[in-house]
């Protein structure tokens, strides 16, 4: 459930251009589909944390899944724009197998065998969303964009099937009432730390999206690649952040959880470091904006599952709204830095512009862990 719900953000990326020129549009209006698709994600996973901490998490990600197999239909079908982004914010509710799946390991799991466990997970989930720009862009080459949309449908219907026969209630300590529920919410967004471990995802999380949001017009842009090329590409940042999330799986019971999310940081602001240095030198080449980029990776695989088990440990008895609150609060950031990103990109200035905001990005990210790791010792 959590590699399906990156699948759906960035296997199609490679066919954008392609989505616009036959849906005869501008590329800033198909750009919605990632910008418009993460903002609906932020308000349901408000609303999905607080239900699964009610109901359960199972049959919040049964109908999740539901949905999003019903809505890659919609979008396989569209013959206009609108259709289609209608159809892609309905597929927005896959989000639930990122957000909820968090809350069901820590269900299980204290802080830091929560995070190591986090971290094999992603390691192994992350190779279908690796996998998927790749896939996506052959897919697109071979048969047209419309065939991503019914793998997608195809993938929905068999995770389906696969949750409800496998996945089991880990919520065992359920509220009495919806309106309790969130009556708890102050405890939990009057925590420094907290919001510490949200701005630290949402900075992490929002230097990949503004890279998935980048890439394809760089790319073609300024690199003359194909969309498999870009496909490729664009894999690389997951390539490191299977690296990220080994180490984290290694090493997550030896350090706090603070001082697991600032090596990640750190190793993110080098990496764009370098690759910027090296664009300013003259070296503008493909391999030295997706090499630097998997830096970024790696980095999100130290920092993220630190920070996700962090945040959800706040309060352990509100899992699931911790899980979906952080989680709104990262996809949003994630929907402005996206419409950011595609706003400010031209063709004069891609490849530069992009590295700069992804350096901000990620020094943003390693004040925040910084502090949780300075105020982690007096509140834990």
């Amino acid at each position: 459930m959590t590699a399906i719900s990156v699948l759906s953000l960035n296997m199609f990326l490679p066919s954008l251009s392609n989505i616009a020129r036959d849906l005869q549009v501008d590329y800033w209006i198909v750009n919605l589909s990632i910008a418009g698709y993460l903002a609906i994600s932020a308000v349901l996973q408000i609303v999905m944390g607080p239900l699964s901490d009610r109901w359960g998490r199972r049959p919040i990600l049964l109908a999740a899944m539901g949905i999003f197999a019903l809505a890659s239909v919609g979008c396989l079908l569209a013959q206009n724009i609108w259709v289609f982004l209608g159809f892609r914010m309905l597929q927005s509710a896959v989000i639930a197998g990122m957000a909820l799946s968090r809350a069901v390991i820590r269900d299980m799991a204290l802080p830091k065998e929560a995070a190591r466990m986090m971290g094999y997970v992603s390691m192994v989930m992350a190779l279908a969303p690796m996998l998927g720009p790749v896939v996506g862009g052959l897919i697109d080459q071979a048969f047209g964009w419309r065939v991503t949309f019914l793998l997608f449908a195809a993938l929905g219907v068999l995770v389906f099937v696969m949750a409800w026969v496998d996945l089991g209630e880990t919520n065992t300590n359920t509220s009495d009432t919806f309106l309790s529920q969130f009556k708890t919410y102050p405890a939990l967004v009057g925590s420094g730390l907290f919001w510490g471990h949200v701005v630290c995802q949402s900075c992490s999380v929002g230097a990949f999206y503004v890279f998935l949001a980048g890439a394809p017009l760089v790319g073609e842009v300024a690199f003359d690649l194909s969309p498999a090329q870009v496909g490729i590409g664009m894999g690389a940042i997951t390539g490191g952040f299977v690296i990220g999330n080994f180490f984290t799986g290694r090493y997550a019971l030896r350090f706090s959880l603070g001082s697991m999310m600032v090596a990640g940081r750190v190793i993110a602001v080098l990496g764009i470091a370098m690759g910027l240095i090296l664009m300013m030198l003259g070296y503008l080449h493909p391999v030295v904006l997706f090499g630097s980029v998997v830096f970024i990776g790696v980095g999100n695989g130290l920092t993220l599952p630190a920070s996700n088990s962090g945040a959800m440990s706040v309060r352990p008895d509100l899992a699931g709204s911790a899980s979906g609150l952080s989680g709104a609060a990262v996809v949003a950031a994630g929907a402005v830095l996206t419409f950011v990103t595609g706003a400010v990109l031209t063709q004069m200035t891609g490849p530069f512009v992009l590295m700069i905001i992804l350096m901000g990005v990620n020094i943003l990210g390693l004040i925040s862990a910084m502090y949780v790791r300075a105020v982690e010792p007096t509140l834990e």
